[in-house]
């Protein structure tokens, strides 16, 4: 930390490095961003500044801070800085920065997935569409949508009050000129118009996604008002037929609009945004309304936000929501005061390219609606901390078996192994896999085993599983990321489990083992389950320990082994079952046991096969083709 010499000079304490000394003392005197790092070169906090000398120099003073900010200022080593022109450019560049490197400091979007939004696009004649790309090239994008119900209930209501072309088609004035393009359906449903075939002019065409426009932006009162103009200006000109077809596009539209909940009788564009935060989350809401009805709202998700001022979360959450809306509002209401209120007023003026007033109301219906979008925000947040305890939840039958077993972790993820076949016949293996102690069906995998005998040829149940356990683990060795792969979320057949179980006792347990070692994988406990006693046998003890009979994690090993033996079970059966088929059909001449199996599959019975060809061979004809049809009839009248 700075102390005073006698001279009334800054000195830095010893503990800053020489370069991290030389940077502070040369910091410029003009706007910028400033990156602040580890020792490492790992970005720690990105900042925007006014003046970049004063704001980085305030870190590094003598005066009392939070415990995340001393944890913080403890591990810079190293700043970076990048001069702007102005503070707006300085916001900007900030907001792109934690965007995409995501410091381990700042508030930082919590959702990594894409919200979607309708877009009308840049072309001639421009089509509608969900995405979650935004594109750089003059299209015009609504949202973002974090409820996609509503997004899809947006589109239909488009789709079924304008009609406008659904095709990919480049279409230009000059290829439908051309005649390169044919009308579709949705001509003749009455869905489209056809400009394709150049059946609806270009202009005419824009004017009704003019329209569209409008109405995804909320502006249904404008829309209707505009619309009963013209539905007027055609029935003044006795031209009843397009009048009426207004009418109805009107009637559309105002079901569309009551759908909505009035706000108040202000027709002044308007955003509420509020939000509400618990420990390190933060949930921020944004209620957009339009022509005095609410018109939707939209959530984000953001963290690292405790020891945050609620100015530097509203400016996240308007860098957030506006950097990706093409639509600003005339006012944004807010909660509180923003300390860089000018700044942010001045980007959002000048990507609006009209005024925006910040409004903080106090009392009255104004504030009620603030109050009302907090109450949505601290739901929504309720929610989510809701689903997070509900992932962090271990059941309690994990925990013993943790402890029965002394493993060093809780056993997330469990495969279990199981062989069968009968007289080493049809020999299978089965994997199952339960995730936080249920079953997950996606991961369980099943083995026709090539090794099923020993060198006399007798039926060896020790090489079946080396071979299973080798399949199994022979990717993640190849790959050589075990111990990365753990760590995922989405836990696939290439994950390293953490608890293997071997239906079987020492000698299949040994030989499991070796084929680990073989592969130079570590890091995973397994065990063998004897069937008869329940005994668990861990490698290189010769002697089996047993759990106690009611422990949970006893019975949660049990459920395990049972599912792996079904699972074998059920999959040599069917093998078996396809070996030993047989039926009277498979010694026509031309019909193999595929064939045969169709047909019994889809007539039930040779019975039933006889009785179709003598009335209804037509049906037979049209369900197996002429070639086996005959074959069948020729074989079945001969007898």
């Amino acid at each position: 930390m700075p102390k005073k010499n006698g001279n009334n000079e800054q000195v830095y304490d010893d503990k800053i490095s020489l370069t991290l000394k030389d940077k502070l003392e040369n910091l410029p005197v003009m706007p910028g961003v400033y990156q602040f790092k580890d020792k490492s070169g790992k970005i720690l906090y990105i900042g925007k500044a006014k003046i970049l000398r004063n704001r980085v120099k305030q870190y590094f003073q003598s005066k009392p801070v939070s415990g995340m900010l001393s944890a913080m200022i403890s591990k810079i080593a190293d700043i970076e800085l990048i001069t702007t022109d102005n503070e707006v450019e300085a916001l900007i560049v900030e907001q792109n920065l934690i965007r995409t490197l995501k410091p381990r400091y700042n508030i930082n979007f919590k959702d990594d997935k894409s919200y979607p939004y309708i877009v009308i696009t840049s072309e001639q004649f421009p089509r509608v569409f969900p995405t979650r790309k935004k594109r750089s090239d003059g299209s015009k994008y609504f949202g973002p949508y974090t409820d996609v119900k509503t997004m899809r209930y947006a589109l239909k209501t488009v789709r079924d009050i304008f009609m406008i072309r659904s095709c990919s088609f480049n279409m230009t004035e000059e290829s439908i000129k051309e005649k390169k393009f044919k009308l579709c359906l949705d001509y003749h449903i009455h869905k489209c118009e056809g400009p394709c075939e150049g059946l609806q002019s270009r202009l005419s065409y824009n004017d009704t996604i003019e329209q569209v426009g409008k109405l995804l932006n909320g502006k249904t009162k404008t829309l209707i008002n505009e619309l009963t103009e013209r539905m007027n200006a055609y029935s003044a000109k006795t031209e009843f037929e397009k009048a009426a077809k207004i009418r109805d596009k009107i009637d559309a539209i105002e079901v569309y609009s009551s759908r909505q909940k009035v706000a108040d009788d202000d027709l002044t564009d308007r955003d509420i945004i509020a939000f509400e935060k618990s420990d390190k989350d933060c949930c921020g809401v944004i209620m957009k309304i339009r022509d005095g009805k609410v018109a939707g709202k939209t959530h984000y998700f953001l963290s690292n936000a405790e020891e945050k001022s609620d100015s530097e979360i509203y400016e996240s959450l308007i860098m957030i929501h506006y950097g990706k809306s093409d639509f600003i509002p005339e006012q944004i209401y807010l909660m509180n005061e923003l300390e860089d209120e000018s700044i942010i007023k001045e980007w959002l003026v000048k990507k609006k390219g009209g005024n925006v007033e910040f409004v903080i109301p106090k009392i009255g219906d104004k504030y009620k609606l603030v109050f009302l979008v907090k109450k949505n925000a601290r739901l929504l947040l309720d929610e989510l901390i809701l689903t997070k305890m509900k992932r962090e939840f271990i059941a309690p039958s994990l925990q013993s078996l943790k402890r029965d077993l002394r493993l060093k972790a809780i056993p997330k993820r469990i495969e279990c192994f199981d062989i069968s076949h009968i007289q080493g016949k049809d020999t299978v293996a089965s994997m199952v896999v339960f995730a936080d102690g249920k079953p997950k069906k996606s991961d369980y995998r099943k083995f026709k085993i090539k090794t099923v005998s020993d060198e006399t040829g007798k039926p060896d149940d020790f090489l079946s599983m080396r071979e299973v356990i080798y399949r199994r683990f022979m990717k993640i060795a190849e790959r050589d990321i075990a111990e990365e792969i753990c760590k995922d979320d989405d836990i696939s057949f290439g994950a390293k489990p953490d608890l293997v179980i071997i239906d079987g006792g020492k000698g299949q347990l040994s030989s499991a083992v070796k084929v680990l070692d073989d592969l130079g994988i570590r890091g995973i406990d397994i065990i063998g389950l004897a069937k008869k006693l329940e005994e668990v046998f861990f490698p290189g003890d010769s002697m089996p320990q047993n759990i106690p009979k009611t422990s949970s994690g006893l019975k949660l090993l049990q459920r395990i082994r049972d599912e792996a033996h079904r699972f074998a079970i059920t999959f040599h059966r069917s093998l078996r079952d396809k070996r030993t088929f047989t039926t009277e059909l498979i010694d026509i001449d031309g019909i193999g046991e595929k064939t045969a199996m169709k047909l019994l599959s889809e007539f039930g019975s040779v019975e039933n096969i006889k009785e179709i060809i003598r009335n209804n061979f037509h049906i037979l004809e049209k369900s197996a083709g002429s070639s086996t049809a005959g074959k069948l009839k020729e074989w079945f009248l001969s007898r």
